[in-house]
């Protein structure tokens, strides 16, 4: 799991980030076709609605495009640019409350890289 899937919120946007993960992971390429929403909600155990609420969220980001009665592809493109904004979303969301928890915690920052798990 990746930082991306451990977002806190609403279930859409835990899905959204789970969804944003694989993308950049390369499991969805520009072209590929993401999974239903009824497929991706039941390997989720997540409610159809709730999903469909994230895919939306691509389509209005332009990270996706709907071809009526075949499903959601991803669009060229699309991965540089979503990389580009979850990086954004990083260092302006996450990371500043990551560095509050190191500072808070104590730990050095050099350290903590220098013995990252394997």
């Amino acid at each position: 799991m990746t930082a991306l899937e451990h977002e806190d919120g609403p279930v859409y946007l835990k899905l959204r980030a789970a969804i944003a993960a694989a993308i950049l992971r390369g499991e969805y390429r520009a072209g590929d076709q993401l999974p239903s929403v009824r497929a991706f909600a039941a390997d989720q155990g997540a409610n159809p609605l709730t999903v469909a609420k994230a895919y939306q969220s691509f389509q209005d980001e332009g990270y996706v495009e709907v071809r009526r009665g075949v499903g959601m592809f991803v669009l060229p493109g699309a991965v540089d640019r979503l990389r580009v904004a979850e990086r954004e979303r990083f260092l302006t969301g996450v990371w500043p409350r990551v560095r509050g928890y190191i500072a808070l915690l104590g730990l050095d920052a050099a350290e903590l890289l220098e013995n990252e798990p394997a």
